[in-house]
C-alpha cells in the first residue's frame, strides 16, 4: 500500500513540476511529431508541387534556348571562380605537405599556436604559387621558341615538298600504263576542283578562318584575365579551406538528417579523394611521359623534339585517346620534314604509349577510379561529346563519382535483403530463389573456397 501511494505522490509532483528555463533556451524546430492538419496540408502541398513542377518542365522545354543562353552566361561570370576553385584543388597537396611539415617545427618555436598555423599556410601558399608559376613559365620559355622555329622550318621546308610533289605528278604524267593514266586521271579531276574551290570558296574561307583567329584571341585574352583572377580567388579560398569546409558541413547536417547528412559527407569525401587522385596522378603521369619522349626524341635525332615532346606530354592528360591526339599532329609534323624519321616517330610513340599504359600509368594511378576500361572509354566519348576537352578530361572522375554512387545504393539495397554484395556472387548458375534467399552455385562456392585457401596460404608465408 505504501508503495502504490509513494508511486502515486510522485506522479502528482511530476504533474505540477513546471520546466525551468524551457522558453529561455534556444527552441528547435522539427523535434516533435508534425500535427495531423500539417500531414494533411503536406500532402496537398505535394501534389500541388509535383503540378508546379511539371508544368514549369514543360515550359521549360519550350524556351530551352533561351534557359540554356542564361546559363552559359552565369557560367561566364562565374569562371573566375571555377578557375580560382580548380587552381586552389591543384595547388592544396602543396600546401597540405608545407602545413604538415612546418606547423610542428613553428608551434616548438612559437607560443601562439593560431600564429604558427597562420604563418605555415602563408608559406605553403607562397610555395605554391612560386611552383605554378616556374612550371607555366617553363612551359611557354620551351614552346614558344621551338613553336616559331618549328613554322620557320614549315615555311622553308614547305617549297621543297611542293616541287617534289610536282616533279612526282610529272613522272606519273609521263607514264603511260594503266596506272599512270589512272592517276593522270584522278590529278585532272583534283586539280580541276581545287581551282574552282580557290575561284568560288577561297576570299570567303579566309574571311572565315580571319573573324574566328580575331575571336579566339579575344576569348584566350578573356581567358588569361579570368585565369588570373581565379589565381586570386584560389589564395584566398586556401587560406580559408577549414572555414568553408566546416561551414558546408553544418549547412549540411542543418538541412538533412544525420543518415543521410553522413551519407552526403562521405560521397564527397570520396569525390574528392578520386578526383585528387586522378588528376594529379595524371599530371605527373603526363609529365614523366613528356621526359621520355624528348629523351627517345633526341637519342633518334628527330625534329621539332621539345615541341612534339609538349604536345605528347599536354595530350596524355586525356586518357586513352590523349596519346593518340597528340600523335596525330606530331607526325604529320615530322614526316613534312622527313618522310622515314615520322614512320620511326610512329613506331616510337606506340611503345612508349604500351610503356605508360601498362607500366608507369599503373605505378602512378593505381584503381584511383575504380573503373573498368569499357567505362573509362565510355565516359571520355560522354563527356567529350558534351563538352569538349574539359569533358574528356574530367569524364572519368565525374563518372567514377557517379558510378560509386549508383554502387552504394545497390549495395545498400542487397544488404537489406540479406543478399551478397560481391558481383563474384551472382554467376550463371547462382540465383535468388521465390523466398528471397540467394542459393550459391557449386562453382562459385569452389571458387570462393580456393581464393580463401590462397589467401590463408599468402598470409602464412607473410608471418613467416
Amino acid at each position: 500500500m505504501s508503495g502504490a501511494k509513494e508511486m502515486e505522490d510522485k506522479k502528482k509532483e511530476k504533474e505540477s513540476e513546471t520546466p525551468k528555463g524551457y522558453y529561455s533556451n534556444t527552441p528547435r524546430i522539427g523535434n516533435n511529431g508534425p500535427s495531423r492538419l500539417r500531414r494533411e496540408i503536406s500532402k496537398g502541398m505535394t501534389f500541388f508541387v509535383v503540378i508546379a513542377a511539371s508544368i514549369a518542365f514543360y515550359f521549360a522545354l519550350l524556351r530551352l534556348t533561351n534557359i540554356s543562353g542564361v546559363f552559359g552566361k552565369v557560367l561566364d561570370v562565374l569562371k573566375p571562380i571555377l578557375y580560382g576553385l580548380l587552381i586552389a584543388f591543384l595547388l592544396n597537396p602543396i600546401v597540405k605537405q608545407t602545413d604538415k611539415i612546418l606547423i610542428p617545427i613553428l608551434k616548438r618555436k612559437m607560443k601562439n599556436e593560431a600564429r604558427a598555423e597562420k604563418v605555415s599556410r602563408t608559406v605553403g601558399i607562397l610555395l605554391a604559387l612560386i611552383i605554378m608559376v616556374l612550371l607555366i613559365s617553363g612551359l611557354i620559355n620551351m614552346l614558344i621558341p621551338e613553336l616559331y622555329k618549328s613554322i620557320r622550318d614549315l615555311v622553308f621546308t614547305l617549297p621543297r615538298q611542293i616541287n617534289l610533289l610536282v616533279n612526282q605528278i610529272g613522272d606519273i604524267q609521263a607514264d603511260e600504263s594503266n596506272t599512270g593514266v589512272m592517276m593522270r586521271t584522278f590529278i585532272k579531276q583534283a586539280t580541276s576542283t581545287f581551282q574552282d574551290w580557290l575561284s568560288n570558296n577561297l576570299f570567303t574561307r579566309v574571311n572565315e578562318v580571319m573573324g574566328r583567329l580575331t575571336n579566339g584571341l579575344i576569348d584566350f585574352v578573356s581567358e588569361i584575365f579570368n585565369a588570373l583572377i581565379g589565381v586570386i580567388v584560389s589564395i584566398y579560398v586556401l587560406y580559408s579551406k577549414e572555414t568553408f569546409g566546416r561551414q558546408c558541413k553544418k549547412m549540411t547536417y542543418a538541412l538533412l538528417s544525420p543518415s543521410h547528412a553522413n551519407v552526403v559527407l562521405h560521397i564527397t569525401q570520396k569525390a574528392n579523394d578520386i578526383f585528387g587522385g586522378f588528376l594529379i596522378g595524371k599530371i605527373i603521369d603526363s609529365a614523366i611521359i613528356g621526359v621520355l619522349c624528348f629523351i627517345g626524341l633526341s637519342f633518334l635525332n628527330m625534329p621539332y623534339t621539345m615541341l612534339v615532346s609538349v604536345i605528347v606530354g599536354v595530350t596524355n592528360v586525356i586518357p586513352f585517346f590523349g596519346p593518340y591526339i597528340g600523335a596525330i599532329p606530331s607526325t604529320l609534323l615530322i614526316l613534312l620534314a622527313n618522310p622515314i624519321k615520322g614512320i620511326y616517330f610512329l613506331i616510337f610513340i606506340l611503345l612508349l604509349q604500351q610503356l605508360d599504359g601498362n607500366f608507369i600509368g599503373p605505378k602512378i594511378l593505381g584503381n584511383s577510379t575504380g573503373l573498368s576500361s569499357f567505362w573509362v572509354i565510355f565516359s571520355i566519348l560522354l563527356g567529350g561529346g558534351l563538352f569538349g576537352f574539359l569533358g574528356m578530361l574530367l569524364g572519368v572522375p565525374t563518372f567514377a563519382v557517379i558510378y560509386y554512387i549508383i554502387e552504394l545504393i545497390i549495395d545498400g539495397r542487397l544488404h537489406r535483403k540479406n543478399l551478397p554484395e560481391s558481383s563474384d556472387y551472382y554467376d550463371e548458375y547462382s540465383f535468388v530463389d521465390d523466398t528471397g534467399k540467394y542459393v550459391i552455385s557449386r562453382e562459385t562456392m569452389e571458387k570462393k573456397h580456393k581464393e580463401k585457401c590462397e589467401k590463408e596460404k599468402s598470409m602464412k608465408e607473410k608471418g613467416e
